[in-house]
């Protein structure tokens, strides 16, 4: 790691977010892959996951993993609500000044982290790119054309949108706006924001257990639809930066107050 990263990441920490919805066979694997990061992670890391109306048992097998142990914490969705909401609300209860981004299905490995959080400071957010994929050819065609598509329309040269491994600066996923679809356009939003991406390669694996969420469908035409979405949102979106400011804080020995009662 270079030493500006080091230095960076002394002060930092980072949450993790894991969505899980109907992933009883693939927690407890997950937990043990997750460890191996844990056990290497150059700054205090929280892993948060986020159910998401799950009808399964993955609820109670996360407060079984969440239960003994301070690093595991968990949200429950009072019903599905969608990976976009799920990783809003996760983000929404982060503590951290770095946000991560992983799946429970173990189909990508949190060892990748480690490289990522090389690239801290100097780019806002790293992005995955699963260069050698391990899933079904419907899979991997709907994936690479939605892709394509989407690039075509927003040109945000981002090559792996769906890639379920992320890491961003908190500051820039509060400005997050919450939509359908949102989890899709990560790497334009935080550019919208004026931000840095870096993509990367990462490992990439057969689903461990269970089955798919997603089918042609969302795949495919959700996306082209969200996509439209975002072109709207991106016509309308604004940035402001404060030239100037004399707050309460600022002031050595002042006392913070406000106007009439």
């Amino acid at each position: 790691m270079s030493p500006p990263s080091a230095a960076y990441l002394s002060t930092q920490s980072l949450t993790v977010l894991v969505p899980v919805y109907n992933e009883e066979e693939s927690l407890g694997q997950f937990v043990v892959e997750m460890n191996k990061f844990l056990a290497q992670a150059p700054l205090p890391t929280t892993v948060l996951f986020i159910n998401d109306g799950s009808t399964d048992g993955s609820l109670a097998l996360l407060r079984g993993i969440c239960g003994p142990d301070a690093r595991y914490e968990f949200i429950s969705l009072s019903r599905n609500q969608g990976l976009s909401t799920a990783l809003k609300a996760g983000i929404d209860q982060c503590r951290s000044t770095l946000v991560g981004y992983i799946d429970s299905d173990i189909q990508t490995s949190p060892l990748d982290f480690l490289r990522f959080l090389e690239f801290f400071p100097a780019y806002d957010m790293v992005n995955g790119i699963r260069a050698r994929r391990q899933d079904t050819l419907v899979k991997k065609l709907s994936s690479k054309l939605a892709n394509a598509v989407r690039r075509r329309l927003i040109n945000d040269g981002i090559q792996d949108t769906g890639c379920p491994l992320k890491i961003l600066k908190l500051a820039y996923a509060r400005r997050l706006p919450l939509f359908h679809g949102m989890h899709r356009f990560l790497g334009a939003l935080v550019q919208l924001q004026g931000g840095k991406v870096k993509q990367l390669e990462v490992q990439h694996f057969p689903r461990f257990a269970g089955t798919a969420k997603y089918t042609l469908w969302n795949r495919a035409w959700k996306p082209l639809v969200d996509t439209f979405g975002f072109r709207w949102i991106r016509s309308r979106w604004k940035n402001y930066e404060i030239g100037e400011q004399l707050r309460a804080e600022s002031r050595a020995g002042g006392v913070a107050g406000g106007g009439p009662a």
